[in-house]
């Protein structure tokens, strides 16, 4: 599967209650268990009035029908190409 970062514009997320955020994670929960295998949440993000969330995903069509079977909405989808972290300044090192 490939990996996809979400960023959904949800006012006031970012002053939910631990209670409000378990129910908008049980809810998009259920929704994933519908949709099977092509798939998973892996986290989220909250930041002001967004949510980043990092998915596992068959393709950026599924993504939009979990928008839309759970109500959040799906502002920017991008699809992941490739990660760094302060490790790659000394892989790209070793490379030379």
């Amino acid at each position: 599967m490939r990996k996809f970062i979400i960023e959904r514009d949800i006012a006031g997320i970012g002053g939910k209650t631990g209670s409000e955020l378990r129910a908008a994670a049980q809810a998009s929960n259920s929704v994933l268990a519908q949709l099977g295998a092509d798939i998973q949440w892996q986290e989220s993000y909250v930041a002001g009035d967004k949510t980043f969330c990092v998915y596992l995903a068959k393709d950026e069509e599924v993504i939009r029908e979990h928008a839309r079977l759970s109500g959040f909405p799906a502002n920017i989808i991008t699809e992941v190409r490739r990660m760094i972290d302060p490790t790659t300044a000394a892989v790209a090192r070793l490379r030379r």
